[in-house]
């Protein structure tokens, strides 16, 4: 596996297509920390680190009725094209109804908090 944040959002994508509740992931810190950030944005309901075997993240799905809360998932930077954006040119997405998620030196956090700090960063993904 070459990208492991393309391979959570898909799987994320693919349990809200098969109308699932819970998704199973291979934990990693950084995987932790974006899903703490939708977490906060309300995009999921509940992240849990389980112990078994090399540590695994157990999230809760979030959905409106019979409706996912997550419309489309979106991996932005890429290992071939990383993209990089100052504090000016961060994206408002869907006209500011999504949210970016971006890395920057004092951690990962939304697009919002990001502008609102004044520092840039890579986009790691967009979310709506």
């Amino acid at each position: 596996m070459t990208d492991p944040i393309a391979d959570m959002l898909t799987r994320i994508r693919n349990a809200h297509l098969a109308g699932k509740r819970q998704v199973v992931i291979p934990f990693s810190k950084v995987k932790m920390a974006i899903l703490d950030v939708m977490k906060q944005e309300g995009y999921i309901e509940e992240v849990t680190k389980e112990d078994a075997n090399f540590g695994q993240l157990v999230v809760n799905l979030k959905y409106n009725g019979k409706q996912p809360m997550i419309t489309q998932i979106r991996r932005a930077s890429k290992p071939g094209h990383r993209m990089y954006r100052q504090k000016d040119e961060l994206p408002a997405v869907l006209n500011g109804y999504g949210m970016a998620i971006i890395s920057t030196s004092q951690g990962i956090m939304s697009g919002k908090e990001a502008k609102k700090r004044g520092i840039g960063g890579e986009i790691m993904c967009t979310i709506y």
